[in-house]
């Protein structure tokens, strides 16, 4: 019965065991469906499942019919002109970093959005080209590139001989790699294997692209500065690179040099009005497009090329070129690269698209999202583009100029494609150094996440220390290992906090039913001769060995009464996780006078402080599995202090846990299912009862009656004492 005085509640009922519960509350039978279920489930088919599976295959089903043509399409098309001309710039210079021509960055802006627009389930990402699958996939590209020289045995000599044949094989790479990408990215979602992507935390993909930034801007000095520096793709490549553009920083080409730099200023400056002043601004000021048609108009009317030997474009070739087909040998050399790749690109995107999704409260489908990345991969990679995901620049401009569905990613897929149809012989003008500066100028977001840091070690050491590694491991070994590195450590992190848990002793709080850390109280009462252990993970084969040292040194040093003959002393000691001692360490006997066998009972002139217990608790509410070997090592415990009559009870546990421990055949005439209790409180009130104490005496200074003793072995065990002897020793 639950009875409610103001704010506070009285509740009176039975003090429960796991097994009085079970008897007096009896539990439902249930069927739990079994992999052939499921299996029919999957087979079966309906007209309601049909139409399911349908809307969810092409979400643009669901949403187009309701789609408000007054309300809404004036804003998608302003979006979509917008987003479109970002695009087209934002996909001229991520090429850049593929080592492609730019001009195949327009077929990595145009194809996906088609795609996506039927297949996604976002409605304001803008899909295309994102810089760090850019690095990524150049890195692929620089790796099976041959150079003058190495030659690759795979490619003959003619079809290197020149730089068209070069791009030509430098786009077949891409190609391919994106292809794979797309579907391994399709057979996720097929599978519904969408949740790969948790095992990317968001410390990791901060710390991630924040390394993929720096490579970006170590990546574009060549273009900005008009040097020729070599490839590298292996640990280091990014130190190797700034070695040789800073050997080689005389030959610097100041026209390219200085027109970047004003390109940057340039974008900086307006990125920020357009942040600050968002809110007063119809639509963000396109900067990146105001500066493209001054640099392309000043660069063809000065005639830039012939006389500074800057480096342009060139010629954009219009129209859409044939489709090719994936190169076997880059399929098997690129495996682990584009799965890399795939997860990184979902990652991206699914982040990006459920921040929208929370902001307008609609649904979004991890795995129907996976299969439209996929898919527009794909044909992307069929048509010359590259690797596709979503910036969050082009997103941002997508969203904050009024896009309220895919019909604006569709108006700027149309931009595009008047660029490549009509209109892209007008940028073949524009210096590489601008679309570098441009690239950089979208760097910013990502390069300002250094001052997460400091937010993230406040808010927990273990994110922190996950994106500074993260960084570390990606700007050092690479995008492609530094992510494999990056990932295993961030699980071995998960590993080390499982295996050496933060335990804890608890005690009443306030006279209540509320037990807390003892030490972070200060009104606590500990009822007498009863211990309150909890562990705070789960248990097993790793942890079970730290579990019982933990669990020895908190009943031997935490707070209880340490007897001898002339006083009884109250510890305040209690272990901490850096002060455990080893139990399996033999004590030093030199400076005894004479040997004591630690199997036999102490001489009578010898005392061991002893500490006096006759219940212990463990609270288990946060251990949510444990396997077998772990139930060996607690059965282990349990049969020890069972021994030395000191009864064992364990609390917290839900029906599974205790069921698992049937089934495993934990339970015998010494270990009974009788241990287990509903609560802390519970436990408490049943040894208060079973001792005969009046549930009043918490005052952990009374005197004491019946006691049961013990000393810790040498081994680590425990071992009983019959009697309290006497403390005076005499040599």
């Amino acid at each position: 019965m639950i009875e409610a005085i103001g704010n506070q509640y009285v509740v009176a009922r039975p003090v429960y065991s796991a097994n009085a519960f079970g008897e007096e509350h009896k539990k439902k039978q249930r069927r739990h469906k079994t992999f052939l279920d499921h299996l029919k489930q999957c087979c079966s088919c309906s007209t309601q499942k049909a139409k399911r599976i349908a809307l969810s295959s092409f979400p643009i089903a669901s949403w187009l019919p309701a789609y408000r043509i007054k309300e809404w399409l004036l804003s998608d098309i302003v979006s979509g002109i917008s987003t479109g001309m970002v695009a087209v710039l934002q996909g001229l210079a991520f090429a850049l970093l593929v080592t492609v021509p730019p001009g195949y960055g327009l077929y990595a802006a145009f194809f996906p959005v088609i795609i996506y627009f039927f297949l996604g389930t976002s409605r304001h990402i803008s899909v295309g080209p994102f810089p760090v699958l850019s690095m990524m996939v150049g890195a692929v590209v620089v790796r099976l590139t041959p150079t003058a020289d190495t030659a690759d045995p795979t490619v003959s000599n003619s079809s290197v001989g020149n730089d068209s044949a070069l791009d030509d094989h430098k786009v077949m790479v891409a190609a391919t790699v994106t292809i794979l990408s797309g579907i391994i990215q399709m057979l996720l979602g097929v599978l519904k294997l969408g949740f790969v992507v948790i095992y990317l935390s968001e410390s990791l993909i901060s710390g991630f692209t924040t390394a993929a930034a720096v490579h970006v801007l170590v990546s574009q000095l060549k273009f900005m500065l008009q040097l020729t520096v070599p490839a590298h793709t292996d640990p280091f490549s990014l130190f190797k690179v700034l070695i040789s553009v800073f050997s080689q920083i005389e030959k610097t080409n100041i026209a390219d040099l200085v027109t970047s730099l004003v390109i940057l200023f340039v974008v900086f400056v307006v990125k920020e009005i357009n942040q600050r002043y968002k809110a007063k601004l119809p639509v963000p000021i396109p900067i990146e497009l105001i500066m493209t048609v001054i640099a392309t108009g000043v660069s063809y009317g000065f005639d830039f090329k012939n006389r500074f030997k800057v480096a342009v474009i060139g010629e954009m070739k219009s129209g859409f070129q044939a489709p090719i087909t994936p190169d076997a040998q880059t399929l098997q050399d690129t495996i682990g690269d584009c799965f890399g790749i795939a997860v990184v690109g979902f990652a991206v995107a699914f982040s990006v698209a459920s921040v929208y999704s929370l902001k307008y409260d609609y649904p979004i489908d991890g795995n129907q999202e996976l299969i439209a990345l996929g898919v527009s991969n794909i044909c992307g990679g069929s048509f010359r583009g590259f690797a596709a995901s979503t910036a969050l620049s082009r997103s941002g401009v997508q969203e904050s100029t009024g896009g309220k569905t895919q019909i604006a990613g569709l108006i700027s897929a149309i931009i595009v494609l008047i660029v490549i149809l009509a209109i892209g012989f007008l940028l073949e003008p524009l210096q590489k150094s601008v679309l570098a500066a441009l690239a950089l100028g979208n760097l910013k977001g990502m390069l300002m996440q250094f001052t997460e840091i400091r937010r993230l070690w406040r808010k927990d050491k273990y994110d922190c220390i996950i994106w500074i590694m993260t960084f570390i491991f990606a700007v050092v070994l690479g995008l492609g290992l530094g992510l494999a590195a990056s990932v295993a450590f961030q699980l071995l992190t998960i590993v080390f906090r499982t295996q050496f848990p933060k335990c804890s002793m608890l005690a009443n709080v306030g006279r209540s039913n509320i037990y807390k850390n003892r030490k972070d109280y200060s009104d606590i009462y500990e009822p007498e001769g009863v211990k309150i252990f909890r562990c705070p993970s789960p248990l097993y084969f790793a942890n079970i060995g730290f579990f019982k040292r933990k669990l020895i040194d908190a009943v031997r040093f935490g707070k209880g009464f340490i007897c001898t003959v002339d006083c009884v002393k109250d510890s305040d000691e209690e272990l901490d996780n850096d002060k455990i001692e080893e139990l399996d360490q033999p004590i030093n006997t030199t400076d005894l006078p004479f040997q004591i066998d630690w199997n036999a009972d102490l001489p009578v002139n010898i005392v061991v402080p002893k500490i006096s217990l006759h219940s212990l608790i463990l609270d288990f509410s946060a251990v949510s599995f444990l396997d077998v070997s772990s139930m060996r090592g607690l059965k282990t415990i349990l049969q020890e202090f069972i021994r030395i009559q000191v009864d064992v009870y364990i609390v917290g546990t839900d029906d599974d846990f205790i069921e698992k421990l049937g089934r495993c055949e934990f339970f015998d005439d010494e270990v009974k299912d009788s241990i287990f209790f509903l609560t802390i409180h519970d436990a408490v009130l049943h040894i208060l009862m079973k001792k005969d104490y009046s549930t009043s005496k918490f005052n952990p200074s009374q005197e004491k009656g019946a006691k049961y003793d013990f000393t810790v072995n040498t081994n680590g065990g425990l071992r009983n004492r019959e009697c309290q002897v006497s403390v005076e020793t005499k040599f």
